[in-house]
């Protein structure tokens, strides 16, 4: 099961843990220092690009969150949000798929233009808000029907008091970047 499919099945099995000092049995210390970061990923990964970085939208579209997605934004079983899925590219290689969940309610006022992006970096955004507030990260394997396990982490972010979600998956071309 290809990473997008497995964060966005119903019945997906993904046991988030808040995010602590992780030790052998949580993360894997070659994740730790990604999974740990609480500052923006999208500048470290440009940094870490010397500026060869780039944004994919693999898909945007209105979709009823998963039911582990809908409690982290406290919002009712059949309610849609904006659903968001890239890669992160850097050097040509994808580092980092992510899936962003953003309620109606949070796409008004200013907040409009998270619906709007693009290829434009959805971090960038966030860390330039200065009303912008991030839950503690949660960190989750995903153990893929491949019998790979991927590393990923989320938070619930607010703008303005209206929260969306991030989550970020960390792929193994990621690792020969540091």
């Amino acid at each position: 099961m290809p990473i997008p499919a497995a964060l966005s099945q119903p019945q997906f099995n993904t046991a988030w843990r808040a995010l602590r000092r992780p030790n052998q049995l949580q993360a894997p210390l070659q994740w730790r220092n990604w999974l740990m970061d609480p500052g923006s990923l999208t500048q470290r990964l440009i940094l870490r690009s010397r500026g060869q970085f780039r944004v994919e939208v693999i898909r945007q579209h209105w979709a009823v969150p998963t039911a582990s997605e809908r409690k982290a934004l406290g919002m009712r079983c059949r309610e849609k949000a904006l659903i968001r899925e890239v890669q992160l590219i850097g050097n040509d290689q994808p580092w980092v798929y992510a899936r962003s969940v953003l309620p109606a309610t949070t796409l008004t006022g200013r907040q409009r233009i998270l619906s709007q992006l693009g290829s434009r970096p959805l971090g960038q955004m966030l860390f330039r808000d200065p009303t912008m507030r991030r839950s503690p990260l949660q960190i989750s394997p995903l153990h893929l029907t491949t019998g790979q396990t991927a590393w990923a982490r989320r938070s619930v972010f607010t703008l303005a008091n209206k929260p969306l979600l991030v989550c970020e998956v960390f792929l193994p071309a990621l690792l020969e970047v540091e």
